[in-house]
């Protein structure tokens, strides 16, 4: 749909709180869009794409899915859509696009307790059924996952009730991959094109390479339950956690 050339600027990692912003049209084609400006998040790293509205000569039409084309993020469009060059006024799904940054972090988390406890890597992770629930697969071979689900659990509550801050900054690539533990994944994919890498540090618990988008503190997550675990083959093992009773919209807690 959109050229080589197109780009979208990503106002999600300028400000991972923004629920409303207006934009320009930069391109449409049958029932997608791209905006030259958006904080529309797009499917990507196990966490789901935002939903939302846009508002345009008294019309609103529903995002109903969100994707990357290259530098460019398209919006697909149930309803009316606007023309090239038109601005729009657009809306996020808040209580979901929340509900996201509070799993995406209980997984950063998550990983960096199996890490630790038992020298694990991520080999999978998804959020799943609008935010209900998130899973981590890792490598623990020779390990019956049940046995540890209570120290999981039991660990994770307690780090997540420290009230640490989380920050989003960038790093070299060169620097990046000298850095232990910073690419988390069994398998390295760090595309070779990516020259800057964007990092997500859970103070004093956590760092790694991700390009999703969390919330500021992990007191914000709030109190999460181990659903379960299950073996997937030889080596991975998965854990399933959700939010307890997930909170509606909430504004930003500063550290």
């Amino acid at each position: 749909m959109p050229g080589p050339s197109a780009k979208t600027v990503p106002l999600f990692y300028e400000d991972a709180y923004l629920r409303t912003f207006n934009s320009v049209v930069a391109a449409v084609e049958d029932d997608r869009l791209v905006l030259e400006e958006s904080a529309f998040y797009p499917r990507g790293g196990g966490q789901p794409p935002d939903q939302g509205i846009i508002e345009f000569d008294g019309t609103t039409s529903r995002v109903a899915g969100v994707s990357r084309k290259g530098a460019a993020i398209v919006h697909k469009v149930q309803g009316q859509l606007p023309a090239v060059g038109q601005e729009v006024k657009c809306l996020l799904d808040w209580d979901l696009r929340y509900r996201y940054m509070r799993l995406h972090t209980a997984l950063h988390a998550l990983s960096a307790i199996v890490l630790d406890g038992w020298d694990a890597d991520v080999t999978g992770g998804n959020i799943a059924d609008g935010g209900a629930k998130a899973r981590m697969d890792f490598s623990l071979e020779g390990i019956r996952i049940n046995d540890i689900l209570d120290e999981v659990q039991s660990k994770l509550r307690h780090e997540l009730a420290r009230s640490l801050p989380v920050k989003t900054y960038e790093m070299a690539r060169e620097e990046a991959v000298t850095v232990p533990g910073l690419i988390r994944t069994h398998i390295n994919l760090l595309p070779k094109q990516i020259k800057q890498v964007r990092i997500v540090e859970i103070e004093g618990l956590d760092i790694q390479a991700d390009g999703g988008i969390h919330v500021s503190n992990t007191r914000e997550v709030g109190l999460v339950n181990v659903l379960g675990g299950s073996n997937k083959g030889r080596i991975n093992r998965r854990i399933e956690i959700a939010l307890d009773d997930p909170p509606t919209a909430q504004s930003r807690i500063d550290s």
